[in-house]
C-alpha cells in the first residue's frame, strides 16, 4: 500500500506546473488498493483514472478503450501466476506505441527491475514509496522520461555493471544531465533543475558512468569532452 516512506531529497525542490491532463489506468488484482490509489490520485489536477483492470485480459480490454497515457500495474495479478503483469508489460508495450508503464509492486529484485524494462516498462517503484514520489513517477513516465525509486533503480545500476556497450550512446536526457555534471552540480540540484528527483537523476549519472565506461563523475565529464559530447 502506497505509505508515507521518505524516498528521495524532497524538501525544497520546485515542482513543475502541470500542462496537461495525464489519463491513467490502474491495474491491480486488489479492488481496495484501486480504490485507494484513485482516491489519492485524483487529488491531483492534472491526474485522472479513466480505467480500472484486475487480470491481465481485462487490462488489454480497457487499455483499448481507454486509450490512457500511463498505465500504473502490478506484477502479479493472480494467485495462480507469479508475475503474469510482466507478459502485460509487453503486450501494451507493443500493442501502444507510446505508453507510459509503471509498475508498483511489493516485488523487488534486480532480475525482475531488468525483466519490467526489457518488458517496456519506464518506471518501476515499490508499494510502501511516499505519495509525492509516486506522483512524480507517474509524471515522467506520461513525459516519455524513465522513474525508479532508490532501490529499482540500485537493481538496474547492478544488473547492468560490467555488462556495457562500448560507444553506446547517450540518450538526450542523459546528455542534459552530463551537462549540468560538467557543471558541477550535484543529483539534488541537477533534479532541481530537470524537474526529476534526485533519485532519478542518480540514476542518470549511473548510466553516464556506465556508457562512457568510468567509475566517476570527473572521469565521466574528460570523457565526454574528449568524444565531443560537451
Amino acid at each position: 500500500m502506497v505509505g508515507t516512506a521518505d524516498l528521495g531529497a524532497r524538501g525544497g525542490q520546485r515542482q513543475p506546473l502541470p500542462t496537461k491532463m495525464i489519463r491513467m489506468v490502474l491495474v491491480d488484482d486488489h479492488a481496495i488498493l484501486r480504490q485507494g490509489l484513485r482516491s489519492v490520485l485524483e487529488r491531483e489536477p492534472d491526474l485522472r483514472v479513466v480505467g480500472e483492470a484486475s487480470s491481465e485480459s481485462e487490462a488489454e480490454s480497457v487499455v483499448r478503450e481507454a486509450d490512457p497515457d500511463v498505465v500504473l500495474m502490478d506484477l502479479k495479478l493472480s494467485a495462480g501466476s507469479e508475475y503474469e503483469g510482466l507478459s502485460l508489460c509487453a503486450k501494451l508495450s507493443a500493442a501502444h506505441d507510446g505508453i507510459g508503464l509503471l509498475v508498483l509492486t511489493t516485488f523487488l529484485d534486480d532480475e525482475l527491475v531488468v525483466r519490467a524494462v526489457h518488458a517496456g516498462a519506464r518506471g518501476y517503484v515499490v508499494k510502501d514509496v511516499d505519495t509525492t514520489e509516486l506522483v512524480r513517477a507517474i509524471r515522467a513516465v506520461s513525459a516519455g522520461e524513465s522513474a525508479f525509486d532508490a532501490r529499482s533503480a540500485a537493481a538496474v545500476v547492478r544488473s547492468m555493471n560490467g555488462r556495457s556497450t562500448p560507444r553506446e550512446r547517450l540518450t538526450d536526457r542523459e546528455l542534459e544531465v552530463l551537462r549540468l555534471l560538467a557543471a558541477g552540480m550535484s543529483n539534488s540540484s541537477i533534479g532541481e533543475r530537470l524537474f526529476i528527483s534526485a533519485t532519478t537523476a542518480k540514476f542518470h549519472v549511473s548510466n553516464i558512468l556506465r556508457k562512457l565506461e568510468v567509475s566517476r563523475r570527473a572521469e565521466a565529464v574528460y570523457a565526454a569532452s574528449k568524444r565531443g559530447l560537451i
